[in-house]
């Protein structure tokens, strides 16, 4: 009997041993995924991992409030603005639907702001007063080959007369001489008069040279018979008088092409105590995807862009005086790919790294150099790894900024090349003869990088794809803190979100980074599903922030610096403080921010005082609103405090 039971019970086991096997069998890939991810997230949450690698949240907003975030930009008051515009969603843009939030990391709240208009793909950077300039945006939607239905393309008006400028409205006729084909203008067009022309020597008259003005037209109607393969002279209908000679278009070829984006000429300041949008002057040209640079003056530089006819800004370049809030062009004109990552030096020049977001021909305005703004002078700096996959690269002037050193991060190929750069290269403009040299690689070809700048004069680098807008599921979740006085990298905690085109960074006041954006192409591997735009935020706690004491303190203080001047602040651990940096706040979109800078400070310490000095030079302190940081000598820092240079 007892044995009996004994084989029962041995036959039952064994029988069970042969289920659990299949089922773990059947289960197995599932299991250990289970067991490797409660492995892994019991692994990256230990104090040892934190403090050696740092930590990633994603923050959820609720569903009234997600949008698709194409730029961000740090308030002086600690608040984030969120700027999607139409985010780039025909079907919003279609209905107006134009989005705009603030956020505040510290309390976690976030509300909506009325968006006056389209600035998906604008152009920002901030202002002495502690506004941010905004310029630019989208008045049409590109449409591809194959969904244009009408031919269409840029037209020329030319007026002749000297006397006298000449306005046509939306819908004037234009009809070929030579073709006979009719297409209608869809904006009005200011055309300037002519411009008399005398012989400098004897003062004799010569000849005038036609006022120009530009203008998107369109067949009256659908199909091909009515596209233009040459050049044609085009009579205006409508009008009587001298005015039939002396106005008329030349256009090139008309088609069925694919248009690009359009831009506008529209500009704003957003104030952040009021939280809302105020409308300044237009800027003269149209722009989309422009970039905008703060120079010495405080004024602002507005450079590039697709125009309101779709077509690249031929190299005129304003800039904004926010005394008047008035635009005026240069004096001599300079052409660069759309979103060009432009600095201002220390000299006063304008440093462009040759990184961009790509529209423009490829062998225009791509080389890396320094830009001299009142001779147009522009001198090439040499040295450049990998130099035809700069579209997507990210560019970062490394701390501090005293140094002068540049760094781009990887890029890729033009337009939707799957060509890829895993190269860091750095300039060193204080150089005597500057030129790029390699530093630390990626560990993969990388477009669309993001780096900030973090208070303990490293870079946190992070993010991007192999290949173009994410496609082939080729996004990485890999982060770097690189550290600018030894010259190297270390690979720290992985991101938790996938981040390529339209994404962004920013510094936060507490230390951490916030990541916004991602628009991939495709959403899985064979690129077979549309891919779904990122509106998760991420933030980033870097390691000195696990170091297991409190950071420094810093209190008091004057909330105003003059260049040259001190400013004395309290902190109880100010015996431990090892330096103080100014940090511009950021401005990003399309892994493009030339505000960020962080400014070494001379420190003195005397017990619980803490005094700092601002460096007197405005091109390198330009005027307005940083965050302050100290450090102790662990490379923990403070909370900022928010300091105005006026």
């Amino acid at each position: 009997m007892n044995d009996r039971g004994g084989r029962r019970r041995a036959r039952r086991l064994a029988i069970g041993t042969v289920v659990v096997l299949a089922l773990a069998g059947m289960n197995g890939p599932w299991l250990y995924r289970f067991g490797s991810e409660k492995y892994h997230q019991y692994q990256i949450n230990r104090p040892e991992y934190k403090a050696e690698n740092g930590k990633w949240e994603v923050v959820e907003f609720p569903d009234e409030y997600k949008q698709n975030t194409i730029h961000a930009a740090l308030l002086r008051t600690g608040k984030v603005l969120l700027v999607a515009g139409s985010g780039n969603d025909q079907d919003n843009f279609d209905a107006k639907k134009f989005d705009t939030r603030i956020w505040d990391p510290v309390k976690g709240t976030i509300k909506k702001v009325p968006t006056p208009t389209d600035l998906f793909c604008t152009g920002h950077t901030q202002l002495a007063n502690g506004n941010l300039l905004i310029a630019g945006g989208t008045k049409r939607y590109e449409k591809l080959k194959g969904d244009v239905t009408k031919a269409g393309g840029l037209m020329v008006v030319h007026n002749e007369n000297p006397d006298k400028p000449i306005t046509l409205p939306a819908g004037t006729k234009f009809t070929g001489k030579e073709n006979g084909k009719t297409f209608v203008s869809k904006d009005p067009v200011l055309v300037p008069r002519a411009k008399k022309v005398f012989d400098p020597v004897t003062g004799e008259f010569l000849r005038n040279d036609p006022g120009l003005g530009r203008i998107y037209v369109e067949a009256q109607k659908s199909g091909s018979k009515y596209e233009t393969g040459t050049q044609d002279n085009y009579r205006v209908q409508g009008l009587s008088g001298a005015d039939t000679r002396n106005t008329y278009g030349i256009a090139e070829k008309l088609a069925l092409d694919k248009k690009d984006f359009q831009g506008i000429r529209d500009a704003y300041e957003f104030d952040p105590i009021a939280e809302k949008y105020i409308k300044v002057d237009p800027m003269n040209e149209a722009r989309w995807y422009p970039t905008l640079t703060t120079l010495s003056d405080g004024k602002v530089l507005s450079v590039s862009g697709l125009d309101d006819i779709g077509q690249l800004v031929p190299g005129k370049n304003e800039v904004y005086d926010p005394e008047d809030q008035t635009w005026t062009y240069t004096e001599e004109e300079r052409q660069f790919p759309t979103y060009p990552a432009l600095f201002l030096m220390q000299n006063g020049k304008i440093f462009y790294s040759g990184a961009n977001a790509g529209y423009g021909p490829d062998d225009v305005g791509r080389d890396p150099g320094v830009w001299d703004l009142d001779s147009n002078k522009f001198t090439k700096v040499p040295g450049m790894s990998d130099a035809n996959m700069l579209e997507t690269a990210n560019s970062v002037l490394l701390p501090p900024a005293q140094d002068e050193k540049y760094m781009v991060i990887g890029g890729g190929g033009v337009g939707e090349s799957q060509l890829s750069s895993e190269k860091t290269r750095i300039a060193d403009l204080k150089a005597d003869k500057p030129k790029f040299v390699d530093g630390p690689s990626l560990e993969k070809g990388t477009r669309y990088p993001m780096a900030s700048v973090l208070p303990n004069d490293t870079v946190l680098i992070s993010g991007g794809s192999e290949d173009y807008r994410g496609r082939g599921d080729s996004n990485i979740l890999q982060a770097h803190l690189y550290d600018a006085e030894s010259n190297s990298m270390e690979r720290v905690a992985d991101p938790l979100v996938g981040r390529n085109y339209h994404s962004g960074s920013i510094l936060l006041p507490d230390g951490r980074v916030m990541f916004f954006g991602s628009d991939s192409l495709y959403a899985d591997k064979a690129n077979t599903k549309p891919g779904e735009f990122e509106q998760r935020i991420e933030i980033y706690t870097p390691p000195y922030l696990f170091q297991g004491a409190a950071q420094p303190s810093l209190s008091g203080g004057p909330d105003t610096i003059e260049r040259g001047e001190s400013g004395t602040f309290t902190s109880r651990d100010a015996a431990s403080l090892k330096n103080a940096r100014l940090i511009r706040p950021s401005a990003s979109t399309h892994v493009t921010d030339v505000d960020q800078r962080s400014i070494a400070l001379d420190m003195e310490v005397s017990g619980d005082e803490v005094t700092v000095t601002v460096p007197e030079s405005r091109n390198l302190v330009q005027a307005g609103w940083y965050m302050l940081f100290v450090t102790d000598d662990q490379g923990t820092p403070s909370k900022a405090q928010w300091v105005r240079v006026p």
